[in-house]
């Protein structure tokens, strides 16, 4: 058996798992018997729990994606694991590609890790990334909210621009590796071509699509699930052209 998909690692995963679902039980345990003292109607505290829980699916397909799209490096067990706990697509592929590329491997994650050294090197990377955010955030928010209050106190349309103009330059990345992108030569569909431009356009008209049928008031529901929504739809049409698509036109690369 794969070293990344063995006993020891599918055990580890339920651990993590099995802690996290402990968490969450506990915190609802203590809300529902906080809710009563202060005397909410059950209705409302079992409505609530039905509507978080629902809405938890539209961020779980998002989580899927990413899993699916870490898993031919890395397995399925580590981004399981990963995902978990804290993490997004942005993130763990970024971190994991570049503790990749440390160890002059081609491909990036596109290829399996065979190396136990590689693999435990990208599982730190991704693990450490993830938990300063959790230690810098309560030393450091409160100074922070403080000078970016100062900043913007006096022009609330700057703050508009600021966090417009963070969210476009994290998505302008994404949309630059996709039309411009180099790749491994020897891998095929790591460069820039006709599948990344493909699936770009494509989550770019579903969103749009989704967009509108959710500013509908009773297509309210759907906002959530745009973006899920959008990435696997995407994903599906470009597989799709993959097959259908002769092999040279499908797989056409200008940045190879």
């Amino acid at each position: 058996m794969d070293f990344k998909d063995d006993s020891f690692m599918t055990l580890l995963a339920l651990a993590v798992i099995g802690f996290v679902i402990a968490q969450a039980l506990f915190f609802m345990i203590r809300a529902i018997k906080r809710a009563r003292e202060l005397g909410i109607e059950k209705s409302t505290i079992k409505n609530t729990i039905i509507s978080s829980s629902l809405f938890t699916v539209a961020p779980a397909i998002g989580i899927v994606a990413t899993v699916l799209t870490l898993a031919a490096g890395l397995g399925y067990v580590l981004p399981w694991i990963r995902l978990s706990v804290i993490g997004n697509i942005s993130y763990e592929v970024t971190a994991a590609t570049s503790a990749v590329d440390a160890f002059g491997l081609k491909g990036g994650i596109a290829n399996p890790i065979t190396d136990p050294e590689v693999f435990s090197t990208i599982a730190w990377v991704m693990t450490l990334g993830s938990i300063m955010p959790l230690i810098l955030t309560p030393i450091l928010l409160k100074r922070i909210q403080k000078r970016v209050g100062k900043a913007v106190s006096g022009n609330k349309a700057w703050a508009d621009v600021m966090s417009a103009a963070a969210f476009i330059g994290l998505i302008a990345a994404f949309v630059a590796r996709a039309i411009a992108g180099q790749g491994d030569t020897a891998v095929i569909g790591d460069g820039a071509g006709l599948l990344s431009v493909s699936a770009l356009v494509y989550s770019i008209v579903i969103m749009l699509i989704l967009s509108k049928l959710a500013s509908k008031p009773k297509m309210k529901w759907l906002e959530s699930f745009a973006m899920p929504i959008a990435m696997i739809g995407a994903m599906v049409l470009v597989a799709v052209m993959a097959q259908v698509l002769p092999h040279d036109v499908a797989f056409l690369e200008w940045r190879g």
